[in-house]
């Protein structure tokens, strides 16, 4: 069996992406922490597996592998027989469509600044920007219902069975939801509040992202 090793900040959306594929998989791995708020992305150890200093990073009996996509398709291939995605070809593509929007449109908005200015900023003793929160809901809002459009439901993202579309977006909407924003980004979105009701029950997410 390959031993599997994950780099990265265990809080990181991306890191939690990856775990939730194996712990769903049930492969084992080790989760070897870098941190991204200590500096630790950035050491020339890490920059030698990841010359971005981002995670997460894959190790695979030596061989390294970085972003978040290749990373998830690869774990599908070979620890998950392909479950995680969708043997149609459109819904392989919406799955992919998913993806990136989170990656190009709903991660800066909602990640990097709502939940940064709500969550992080204010528990670092600073003070929120409140313009800056204000200015991302619209984007947010967008890419919430974007990927609404996309929704199957029934009662995952795409139907009956998780993939990683589901992934991608279940760590958003943990930290999301626990901003005032997220009503108003959601309210136009109710296949995405069902489904989130029913992830966030999962085993999985309680393992990974509680």
């Amino acid at each position: 069996m390959a031993t599997i090793t994950v780099y990265g900040t265990p809080v990181s959306t991306y890191v939690r992406t990856v775990r939730l594929l194996l712990e769903e998989a049930s492969a084992e791995y080790d989760l070897k922490s870098v941190g991204i708020f200590n500096g630790e992305n950035d050491s020339s150890e890490y920059r030698a597996k990841n010359p971005f200093g981002k995670v997460p990073t894959l190790e695979v009996d030596g061989e390294l592998l970085y972003e978040t996509a290749a990373i998830t398709d690869y774990l599908d291939t070979v620890v998950a027989s392909n479950k995680f995605s969708p043997s149609n070809p459109l819904s392989k593509a919406r799955m992919r469509q998913i993806m990136a929007i989170v990656d190009s449109y709903f991660y800066s908005s909602a990640i990097t600044t709502i939940v940064i200015q709500r969550l992080i900023v204010p528990n670092q003793g600073g003070k929120t920007d409140e313009d800056a929160v204000k200015n991302a809901i619209a984007p947010a809002k967008t890419a919430a219902e974007a990927i609404e459009s996309l929704t199957v439901g029934s009662p995952y993202l795409l139907g009956s069975e998780l993939s990683i579309a589901d992934f991608y977006l279940i760590p958003i909407f943990i930290y999301l939801s626990q901003t005032p924003e997220f009503d108003a980004i959601t309210a136009q979105t109710p296949k995405l509040r069902t489904w989130w009701d029913q992830v966030n029950k999962l085993k999985s997410v309680n393992q990974v992202c509680a």
